[in-house]
Order: C-alpha cells, then structure tokens, then sequence
C-alpha cells in the first residue's frame, strides 16, 4: 500500500491523542494498535504518525520509570510489532514519546521510527533537555537530561523533535530551524493549570501561543501530539494540533479523550511562508555576530 501523497511535497499526517493507563505498557501498546487499525482503514495510510510524550506509560510515574522505561532497541521493536499486526505491511514513519534506559542512564526520549515491510529502522531519537522539576513537575529528580538537538531526514524532509518544555524556551526551536528543519515535532504531557473565561484553561490558551508562534517566525509545520486523561487527579490537556507555516491552526483535538487527528503538510506552504516572512534568513545572517558577543555566557574552563 501507498503512503497519501497528493502532489509533490503534500503529506498526510495523523497524530494520535491517547490515554494511557499509567504504568501498564503492554496494554497501552495494543491500545494504540486499535488506533492504528483505524489509519488502515482504506486505500492508504498517512505518511506520518505521531505520538505524545510518555505515550505507552503515562507521564507521572516517579521511580517506577526505572522498571517501565525501554532501550531504544526494544521499544522500537515493540511499536514496529504493533504496527504490523495492526497494518500489516503498509510503510509508515513513527514518533512517539518512551522512557528510555540506555545502559543504566534513563531518559525522557522520543523515537523516530521508519517502518518498510518486514523490517524498520531507528531514524533518530530525541532526549529531552528541559526536565521541569518544579510545581508538579519532578522530572530531574528521575532523569538525565539529552545533551543535543539534531535534525533527522524525515519523509516529511528535515525535521526535528521538541519533547514539551523543549519548545517552551525559544532557543530551541530556532536552532531546530537553523539546523534546517521545516517540520517540528512535539510530543507533549502537559497538566491543565488555571481557567482563562469560562471554559479553557489558561495553560492550553498559552500552548497555542507558543505552538502558532514558533510556526509563524521560522516558517515550520508544527506537529503537537499531547497526551490526555487523569493522572493522580492532574488533566492531561490533550489539544493536538497540526500547525502550519504561518502560525494558523489546521486542525486541533479537544481537550480531554482520546482521539486521531487527521492533517496535511504541504512543504510549498514553509516555502512560501518563508518567503514572504523572511525572518529565518534574516536570522541566518546576524547570527555570527550574535555567537561572537563576547558578554555571552560560557561553560566554565571555555573561552570562545
């Protein structure tokens, strides 16, 4: 079976909005192997799948992320299993939110998987560098952080993997972009905080600031794939969402349930953001002299 290809450069794309029950990984996984049954129902299948953070897990899990998390190798064998029991042979790229155990050093990862018949391949995968350890948040106290963001080749062409707070320190992104990246991808488990008006909360309102702006200054798709349900009495804010180049929101879930999200990316779409807003270029151009601003602040026995 075919990937949905529409014209040159235009990709389908599907995010998965699920609600893990919290520490039962074999039974997370056929969960979402029921979703994946539902993307092969049909001639094709999107080019794309993104899962949020923590997806076969849950989020909240403390010291027991030492007996869930996975190496890189096996969680990438166990989502390829449940792939192809789900869609058989059609070709799919995976991203998806695991706790990983690399030797005896635990991470806060997501996998980039590149599924093909009978066999898959380990595309990249993204370690997260901002580990919140404040409010609800103990994540440091459990974890090592990553220590580099790359962009990986994607059927979607340069991309790059944000896990949640990633995206909230704005460096991050607009090194993803520099790097070349034209598709960000976030898998996310954040807890709703505070009510805007009468219905949303004020945590969601600030994530679609952050998710449409990101998109708009450096011309990128953005993919938001945020985990849902209740964990130890926190909401998970759901909210996926398919951004495009020029901050405007394509398609986006509810908050709560678990659902598919079902949206396209158009590679012409970054180019011509990119034209008519050329802030990246303009980037590209004054960043030697911000990276030789001597008042810059250095890791200490460095000097330039």
């Amino acid at each position: 079976m075919e990937r949905t290809i529409n014209a040159a450069g235009v990709f389908e794309v599907a995010i998965l909005q699920v609600k893990p029950a919290k520490g039962r990984y074999a039974e997370n996984l056929a969960q979402i192997g029921e979703s994946f049954a539902q993307l092969a129902i049909g001639e094709t299948t999107p080019a794309l799948v993104v899962l949020p953070e923590a997806a076969t897990t849950g989020y909240f899990l403390e010291g027991a992320v030492y007996e869930l998390a996975r190496s890189t190798e096996e969680f990438a064998h166990d989502l390829a299993t449940t792939w192809r029991v789900a869609c058989g042979d059609r070709a799919v790229e995976l991203a998806c939110g695991f706790y990983e155990n690399d030797g005896g050093t635990y991470y806060n990862s997501a996998l980039y998987l590149r599924i093909a018949g009978g066999s898959h391949e380990v595309v990249h995968v993204h370690r997260k560098m901002f580990l919140p350890t404040y409010g609800v948040f103990d994540e440091e106290r459990f974890l090592s952080r990553g220590r580099r963001l790359q962009t990986f080749a994607s059927v979607l062409g340069p991309a790059a993997i944000l896990i949640c707070e990633d995206l909230w320190h704005a460096i991050m992104p607009t090194i993803a972009a520099i790097k070349g990246a034209r598709v960000l991808i976030v898998p996310s488990a954040a807890p709703g905080r505070g009510i805007d008006g009468e219905t949303e909360m004020r945590s969601v309102a600030r994530w679609r600031e952050i998710l449409c702006a990101t998109a708009a200054e450096h011309g990128v798709y953005v993919l938001y794939a945020g985990l849902t349900g209740f964990e130890g009495g926190k909401g998970m804010t759901g909210s996926s969402c398919v951004v495009d180049p020029r901050g405007t929101i394509q398609v986006q879930a509810p908050d709560l349930g678990g659902c598919i999200v079902r949206g396209v990316v158009d590679l012409r779409e970054a180019d011509l953001a990119r034209a008519s807003l050329p802030l990246l270029g303009d980037l590209n151009a004054v960043l030697p002299d911000l990276l030789l601003d001597d008042e810059l602040p250095l890791p200490k026995g460095r000097t330039s």
